[in-house]
């Protein structure tokens, strides 16, 4: 489970405040009695420690492929939290409009390559919980995101394997092989 954690950051000199939202990874369960009670005291607070660690310590050396796989499972679950947040917040104000206005009214900076896999989270979320069709799907995300890179520099850019991302998000794959598809047809 995501859980927020708001600080507030005051203007200087004017009466605006804005927020900035920070997450935590929590376990839905903290304790497994019924493992503890088998003598098995490891495992019966293993979902706290698995879920723990996910933002316990940000950028872990990512030379293995323990460190990859964290990573990745880091940037997902921060772009992941952030969207739900976002379609939340949204959804309240706007809760029949199917996201018509979603994308005039939230604006997605991609400041360099870790968080670009929110844009294949919002486009699962749009299509197979909010059941909006693969086309108005991708205009909201479209029409969403925006990137910035800071460098072209190999080393600087992430890159993710498909057995990894197949492995930990497999309908995400699935999307980044539609719209690859979709875009080489448009070439021919």
């Amino acid at each position: 489970m995501a859980m927020a954690y708001d600080t507030p950051v005051p203007g200087f000199n004017t009466y605006n405040t804005n927020n900035l939202r920070l997450w935590r990874s929590r376990p839905r369960n903290t304790f497994d009695f019924n493992k503890f009670n088998s003598s098995d005291y490891q495992g019966a607070i293993a979902d706290r420690q698995d879920a723990e660690y996910i933002t316990s310590v940000l950028y872990p050396n990512d030379s293995t492929d323990a460190g990859k796989e964290l990573r990745l499972k880091q940037q997902y679950f921060f772009c992941s939290a952030s969207i739900y947040d976002i379609i939340r917040r949204y959804k309240i104000k706007h809760a029949n409009d199917r996201f018509a206005a979603f994308a005039d009214l939230n604006k997605i900076q991609l400041n360099d390559t870790h968080p670009v896999i929110g844009t294949i989270e919002l486009l699962r979320i749009l299509i197979d919980e909010e059941n909006l069709n693969f086309e108005e799907a991708w205009n909201v995300v479209y029409n969403t995101f925006s990137y910035t890179n800071h460098t072209v520099l190999p080393e600087a850019l992430e890159k993710w394997s498909v057995e990894l991302i197949g492995r930990l998000l497999p309908r995400h794959l699935e999307l980044i092989y539609l719209i690859n598809h979709i875009y080489i047809t448009k070439l021919m």
